[in-house]
C-alpha cells in the first residue's frame, strides 16, 4: 500500500516540476502574440516557451528554483493522514534523489541543506477532510523570486491614500505589482485574500492560486474586482521579466473571509510565470483516478 502512494505521489511531483499545466501554457501563448515583433517582451516570451518546451520534453525541471513545496489534500472523513503525510515526506525524499527536486531546503537555526528536503514545516501540507471517497491532491511548488514579491497590507494606508473598501483593496494590489517590477519573474499570477488576520488572510492568498485561470469568483463584486485589477496591471508597462510590454499579468484570483472590527489585512501572493501546481485524485487504494490542470 505504501508504496503506491509514494510512487503516485512521486509522479505528481515529477509533473509539477517538469510540465506548465496547459492553462498557463495557452495563456503565455495568447499575451506573445500581443507583442510587437522584435520587442524586448516577445523576445522574454519566446525564451520562456521555449524553456516550456524543453522542461516538458526532457522531463526536466522547469526553473532551477523547485521552491516551496505546497500540497493541499482533501481526503474522506476516517482516512488515515499520518500514512498520506508520511508517504508525501518519502516521495519528496525520492524526488529530490532523483533530481526532480533541487535540494534548496535550509534549516534556519543551522545554515545548512536539510537531507532530502525534509525539515520543520517542509513540505507544507493542508489537509481537509470531505465527505466522498476520493483523495484529491493539489502541488504547488511556488519558488522564492515570487514569495518574496508576495506582501500584506493593513487597511486603512495613508501612503497609498486606501480605505476599508474595494477601491482601498486595489490600490494595495497595484502597489504590489509596482513593487516587484521585473523582479517577481512576470506576468505573473496574483493570489489574493481580503480579511482574516495576518495568518489566515496569507493562506487564503495562496489558495486562490488552485482556481484555473480560466475562472472567476463566485461573487460579482469580486470577480468584477479582478478583471479591474488585470486590467490596471496590464496597463503598468511592467511587461514580461520587466521588459515593458502589454503583459505584466495572467490573472487576478481574489477571495474574501471574516475578519475582526479592527483589522482589514489585503494578502497578496505572487506567483511567476512559471505557474507549477498540478493535482492528482487518486481512489482510497492509491490507484490514479484522474490529473487535474
Amino acid at each position: 500500500m505504501k508504496s503506491i502512494w509514494q510512487r503516485n505521489i512521486l509522479e505528481l511531483i515529477r509533473r509539477t516540476s517538469s510540465d506548465l499545466p496547459h492553462d498557463v501554457t495557452a495563456a503565455l501563448e495568447k499575451v506573445r502574440r500581443k507583442e510587437s515583433a522584435s520587442s524586448p517582451a516577445r523576445w522574454a516570451l519566446d525564451t520562456i516557451l521555449e524553456n516550456v518546451c524543453l522542461a516538458r520534453e526532457r522531463g526536466a525541471p522547469l526553473c532551477q528554483d523547485t521552491g516551496t513545496l505546497l500540497f493541499d489534500c482533501r481526503v474522506p472523513v476516517g482516512f488515515d493522514t499520518l500514512a498520506l503525510s508520511g508517504a508525501i515526506r518519502c516521495a519528496v525524499r525520492q524526488a529530490t534523489r532523483l533530481g526532480y527536486l533541487r535540494q534548496n531546503t535550509i534549516d534556519t537555526l543551522t545554515d545548512k541543506a536539510c537531507a532530502g528536503n525534509i525539515g520543520l514545516g517542509t513540505p507544507a501540507i493542508h489537509l481537509e477532510y470531505v465527505r466522498g471517497s476520493r483523495v484529491d491532491i493539489r502541488l504547488i511548488m511556488k519558488g522564492g523570486g515570487s514569495e518574496n514579491m508576495s506582501i500584506q497590507y493593513s487597511l486603512p494606508d495613508s501612503r497609498l491614500k486606501a480605505g476599508r473598501d474595494w477601491d482601498g483593496v486595489c490600490r494595495c494590489v497595484l502597489d504590489a505589482v509596482r513593487r516587484a517590477q521585473g523582479n517577481g519573474c512576470a506576468p505573473g499570477v496574483l493570489g489574493i485574500g481580503v480579511g482574516g488576520d495576518r495568518a489566515t488572510g496569507a493562506e487564503l492568498a495562496k489558495r486562490q492560486l488552485l482556481r484555473r485561470l480560466s475562472d472567476h469568483a463566485a461573487d460579482p463584486g469580486l470577480a468584477r474586482l479582478e478583471k479591474q485589477i488585470l486590467a490596471a496591471a496590464n496597463k503598468s508597462g511592467i511587461g514580461p521579466m520587466g521588459c515593458g510590454g502589454r503583459t505584466t499579468l495572467l490573472g487576478v484570483k481574489i477571495g474574501a473571509m471574516s475578519r475582526l472590527p479592527a483589522s482589514y489585512f489585503v494578502s497578496v501572493s505572487y506567483m511567476c510565470w512559471a505557474f507549477r501546481r498540478r493535482g492528482v485524485a487518486l481512489g482510497t487504494d492509491g490507484c490514479i483516478r484522474r490529473w487535474m490542470y
